[in-house]
């Protein structure tokens, strides 16, 4: 049941959110030039002013029936949705987003049928006309028909809605719905009641009376503000520690999953953002708050951004009011109630919520591609976008599992995504490149990881294979191996950096490739490269580590092998997803020596606690020492 909600909310929000951007644009044009906008009186302000209609009625509704389409039925299908639409626009002078909803995947799915019967029928070079008359004779029925059944049937949903909404406000039941909300968050339902639900209802409120308080319900950063305040306060050890920066992702950068773990851990806590929620829904209602347009994402500033004039004070408050009330309920909750909980296991169910939420596999219960039975399984191939860095690692790490583990008969190996081997039973890969591995290998189960570095995955799939085995799924005691005085040193003490500030990762990547020329590793061409190979494949690699590197375009610019480290207690937000690093290892490598650096760097470095107790603890000589495998 939570899987088929969760399905069903991505698919409402998915038709949303890739057009959040035309949805700000309106709510910042309303805001400026309406006639009691920030510059109404303005003299062109007038003209412009003519746009905001026409966007609300036409273009929104249009681009999401064109994208619900596109969805379920490709281009062919973009266009019959916005047909589709246009019909239901047409019967009435409601706004027609939950029509667009409607007709939108309507208009794919038909074109999609058509298609299906029409396959290995159209004679040759008929292919275009029987295409482009297909989505003009099909569109063109489903317009008409939404004009006397959809737009009629959504008007009367809409009006029920409406009327549910302001049943709520006048009897001051809204802030209720936090209750609901709030769960529905840690679900990943987020997007799906935000943009399915309170967006088309909120933009309709807002043409009227110019703001709706429909746009704070699920966006308010303050609930999660208040929640991770609390864990500065009274959480404990790493949850403590990580918590600061955490609130400052969550409530500048707008990223509310960041507090998602910190519930997990001790779910009794989410009563203090609930009862936040509840009084800064309250606040906004009895002030007079809202917003012109969605926020997205839920950040301070986008919330400054889409605040009308003559409302800053009441929707400032009730950020301010919801942040304070979770604070206190939070860490009264935490101090009686909360449990030593582990924060890496607390992300990793996040990242199981998360990746069902995006309908990515899980290997212990979904995984994608082929079916394979553990015992038969005699290859596993780690696979990323160059096959050199990150996979390469995550190989070493299982490898080493499965030998501890007593799994012999196994061969893990590491290749490009596009250059998979036919004869592997099982691929690991990033979950951004989950399609193109099962594209490469149909022939194999696919299991995505979110990083390839300490992954949750690893411990699921070792067991399932060593029980297949008959072999203990327990690994075994670990020997230390002695290294021999005269081996290469693969890191210098100059280039070891204690304590940096935290800088955004871009400065950091620069930092070491810097370091890199002037050690006499690399040429400058390859210290360049590495930010552009951070923007094409992120290398945060998970347990808060980052692995900045060159393109394989430039892999002869390396002159010697070695490495630059430097530590952030702090921690650095990373990519798009958020990613704490706190140590950053710059690298180049000659041939295939970065097999060694890396293998040395998942030893070092095998799980957050590993590397958050190594940045807090250790001085320039135990981080020398560990990476140049002198114990």
């Amino acid at each position: 049941m939570k899987e088929r909600v969760q399905k069903f909310g991505r698919f409402l929000s998915g038709m949303v959110m890739p057009n959040i951007g035309a949805f700000i644009a309106w709510g910042l044009i309303a805001a400026l030039f309406i006639p009691d906008g920030w510059l109404g009186k303005w003299g062109p302000a007038a003209t412009i002013n003519n746009m905001v209609v026409p966007m609300l009625s036409y273009l929104l509704p249009i681009l999401i029936g064109y994208t619900g389409g596109k969805v379920v039925g490709g281009q062919k299908g973009a266009v019959t949705g916005a047909l589709a639409t246009l019909g239901a626009i047409a019967s009435t002078s409601s706004t027609m987003f939950i029509g667009a909803m409607i007709c939108g995947p309507l208009g794919g799915w038909c074109i999609k049928k058509f298609d299906e019967k029409m396959e290995g029928h159209i004679p040759a070079g008929f292919e275009m006309v029987v295409n482009n008359f297909s989505v003009g004779i099909i569109g063109g029925i489903l317009a008409v028909l939404s004009i006397f059944v959809i737009g009629p049937s959504c008007v009367v949903v809409t009006d029920v809605l409406g009327a549910g909404v302001s049943f709520l406000v006048s009897h001051s039941l809204l802030p209720l719905t936090a209750v609901l909300v709030e769960p529905a968050k840690v679900l990943f339902l987020n997007n799906a009641i935000n943009h399915g639900v309170f967006t088309p209802i909120g933009t309709a409120e807002a043409l009227d009376a110019g703001k709706s308080i429909l746009f704070m319900i699920e966006s308010n950063p303050g609930p999660g503000l208040g929640l991770l305040l609390a864990y500065c306060v009274a959480g404990k050890g790493e949850t403590r520690s990580s918590a600061g920066a955490a609130a400052i992702i969550q409530f500048v950068g707008g990223i509310h999953e960041i507090y998602f773990p910190y519930i997990l851990m001790n779910p009794i806590v989410i009563l203090g953002p609930m009862v936040g929620n509840i009084a800064g829904i309250f606040t906004l209602s009895l002030l007079g708050g809202g917003l012109v347009a969605a926020a997205s994402p839920g950040s301070i500033i986008a919330e400054l951004l889409m605040t009308p004039k003559g409302s800053y004070f009441a929707n400032i408050m009730g950020i301010a009011v919801a942040a304070v009330v979770s604070f206190l309920l939070s860490s009264f909750l935490l101090k009686f109630f909360g449990k030593d909980t582990s924060l890496a296991e607390a992300q990793a169910q996040v990242a199981a919520s998360k990746a069902a939420s995006k309908g990515q596999a899980i290997p212990a219960a979904a995984p994608t591609g082929a079916v394979v039975s553990a015992k038969d399984v005699k290859k596993i191939v780690f696979a990323c976008d160059a096959g050199m860095g990150s996979s390469a690692m995550g190989a070493t790490m299982v490898r080493n599992k499965l030998k501890d583990a007593g799994v012999t008969g196994i061969e893990v190996v590491h290749a490009p995504v596009s250059e998979i081997p036919k004869d592997c039973q099982i691929v690991v890969t990033h979950h951004e490149l989950a399609h193109r591995a099962v594209a490469s290998n149909p022939s194999a189960r696919v299991i995505p990881i979110q990083n390839f570095m300490g992954a949750p995955e690893y411990e699921v799939l070792v067991k399932e294979l060593a029980e297949s085995r008959g072999a203990s799924a327990v690994p075994a005691p670990a020997k230390a191996e002695a290294k021999s005085q005269n081996s290469p040193v693969l890191l210098e003490k100059k280039n070891i950096i204690i304590g940096c500030p935290s800088v955004p990762s871009d400065d950091a990547i620069t930092r070491c490739g810097r370091m890199l020329v002037e050690s006499g590793y690399v040429d400058q061409k390859y210290a360049d490269a590495m930010i552009q190979r951070d923007r094409e494949f992120s290398v945060a690699i998970g347990c808060h580590v980052a692995i900045p590197h060159g393109t394989v375009e430039v892999k002869n610019n390396v002159r010697k092998t070695g490495i630059v480290v430097m530590t952030y207690p702090d921690g650095i937000p990373w990519g798009d997803e958020g990613e704490v690093v706190r140590l950053v290892i710059g690298i180049a490598a000659v041939g295939d020596e970065h097999l060694d650096v890396l293998e040395r760097i998942s030893q070092v470095c095998d799980s957050d606690e590993a590397t958050d107790e190594l940045v807090a603890k250790a001085d320039a000589e135990t981080i020398y020492r560990k990476f140049n495998g002198l114990g």
